[in-house]
């Protein structure tokens, strides 16, 4: 059974072992693949392991021997789900995998944005500190988070897990989902459930984990962003395209919000005339939320899992 990753260097880039893939086939890994390569790297393959090369029509009817597709993420967007089901071909995610990781960057985001420790930091390497006449120094205000409101615009588990932490930082949450019935439990005086435009509107914070849909792509727009506070952050550590950047940019430089933390974009790697690059009070961070090794690990684990349950012939995480 040959079984090739295509991408595999972003999931393991040297540090975790792939011998739970080892032991099922014969694994060939390639760091990155261009469009161009796809066919002839796949060819042979019954197994074939993605995560950002895509699988459309016209390249999945160029490869007969494939059997099985294994994405290598939670997002599944690279495979066309109509082609590979008339072709029979069994296609699985991995989901919930990074669930802690991103949940911790959610706050790293909110915290340099609030107390900017980073920054400060830098200042006293460049001797601010040394030459100011007190024994503090701020180049900024300090933002308290405790007290304020944080909204949550979706509710599956990373939305969850920053709510839960949230509140133990003693911030209050609103949360926008689109079934608010199927989470009653989780309501009580510090989270409640919000239309989206009642969430923007009341929110300290807005943290976008919702997935990306049609009717989510552009959803923080320039009339979202409008009925934000002035001193209100923005942070988005889901999908790129959420944000109309463009839109989030023009907010930053007029001070419509105070501060933006994004670890995605809506082009990855962003161009270098991305205006959020430049905006003012925005923190960028190249879509590392996922890629602790903790979060690689149980990828990698997890991937080998749905493999050897598709050759038991009990394939599990199907989303074709």
């Amino acid at each position: 059974m040959k079984i090739v990753v295509l991408d595999g260097y972003t999931l393991n880039p040297g540090d975790i072992d792939w011998g739970p893939l080892q032991k099922l086939g014969e694994l060939v890994v390639y760091d990155r693949t261009p469009p161009d390569r796809i066919v002839e790297r796949a060819q042979e393959a019954e197994i074939v392991l993605t995560n950002k090369v895509v699988f459309d029509r016209d390249t999945l009817e160029a490869l007969p021997h494939l059997r099985y597709i294994g994405v290598t993420a939670t997002g599944y967007n690279v495979v066309d789900l109509t082609a590979v089901r008339a072709k029979g071909i069994t296609v699985t995610n991995v989901p919930a995998y990074s669930t802690p990781s991103v949940v911790e960057m959610v706050f790293a985001l909110m915290l340099e944005l609030a107390r900017e420790a980073g920054h400060h930091g830098r200042l006293v390497r460049e001797g601010r500190w040394s030459a100011s006449a007190d024994f503090c120094f701020q180049d900024r205000p300090q933002v308290e988070l405790s007290g304020r409101t944080l909204g949550v615009v979706g509710f599956g588990a990373i939305g969850r897990g920053v709510s839960r932490v949230a509140t133990a930082f003693g911030l209050k949450v609103l949360v926008h989902t689109r079934h608010p019935e199927k989470y009653r439990d989780a309501a009580d005086e510090d989270v409640r459930f919000v239309d989206l435009d009642d969430l923007f509107r009341g929110s300290d914070i807005v943290t976008l984990h919702c997935p990306l849909t049609p009717q989510t792509q552009g959803m923080v727009d320039a009339r979202r962003l409008s009925l934000m506070k002035r001193d209100a952050y923005l942070i988005n550590t889901g999908r790129g395209p959420l944000v109309d950047e463009a839109a989030l940019a023009e907010a930053l430089q007029a001070g419509t919000i105070a501060g933006a933390g994004l670890d995605v974009l809506s082009t990855e790697p962003p161009r270098q005339d991305n205006p959020l690059l430049s905006a003012p009070n925005c923190i960028v961070t190249p879509h590392i939320a996922w890629a602790t090794r903790a979060s690689r690990e149980r990828l990698l684990k997890t991937t080998a899992r749905n493999v050897e349950a598709f050759l038991a012939g009990r394939p599990q995480n199907v989303v074709s």
